[in-house]
């Protein structure tokens, strides 16, 4: 598998993830979160670009080696599945949130066939339910979902709950955990936040920042 904390670490570099745990963000759910996660600023550093892409390509030959076609989850999956795709010479498309409202009112965008072995290309998984539900329209159009690959994990006991119940096999290229090991030792945070940003990682629709 990859080295997950040396993942963590060049993700810190380009900033697609951002530790600040006495300044929370806010996300789209309304959940307060001392962590931020853009993992698409990695495609303007062509080094760290070249890493990731190479990882995953590891990962999804050395574990879904059956593999016969990627598919990116709309829109932070996309570039990565594409990359992963040409580097592997397999077949890529696409899946939308929801169909489009014009055109052909395509849902998935690419060439898909009845029986196809599909893997699921995901930049990051928090609850993991749109990831999951790219999964349901892939099954419904006649694809073998055989499993996903995400980039980072906030490792949510919710979405490993999620996924056991799908039995979709998900594995990330790094997690939370190696994360916070890494911002520790490069001294981002210190040993009183780490309590607090585990605390968070286990319930964060309650979670409200940091004590005074």
């Amino acid at each position: 598998m990859t080295n997950q904390k040396l993942i963590a670490a060049k993700l810190l570099q380009v900033e697609a993830v951002k530790l600040n745990p006495h300044q929370p963000y806010t996300w789209a759910s309304g959940w307060k979160s001392p962590i931020y996660c853009d993992n698409r600023k990695v495609l303007s550093f062509p080094y760290h670009r070249d890493f990731i892409k190479s990882e995953l390509c590891s990962v999804i030959f050395e574990k879904f080696p059956e593999a016969t076609a990627l598919a990116g989850v709309a829109t932070a999956g996309i570039a990565w599945g594409a990359l992963a795709a040409d580097q592997l010479k397999l077949p890529f498309l696409y899946v939308r949130p929801k169909p489009k409202e014009h055109g052909l009112g395509n849902q998935i965008e690419g060439n898909i066939q009845q029986g196809q072995k599909v893997l699921v290309i995901e930049d990051l998984i928090s609850t993991g339910k749109s990831s999951l539900q790219v999964c349901d329209v892939l099954k419904e159009a006649g694809a073998e979902v055989i499993g996903m690959v995400s980039i980072f994990t906030y490792g949510f006991p919710l979405a490993d709950e999620a996924f056991t119940k799908a039995n979709i096999k998900l594995l990330s290229l790094t997690n939370y955990n190696a994360l916070i090991e890494v911002a520790h030792e490069q001294k981002l945070i210190n040993a009183e936040d780490d309590e607090m940003l585990l605390s968070w990682r286990d319930n964060p629709s309650e979670w409200t920042g940091a004590k005074k």
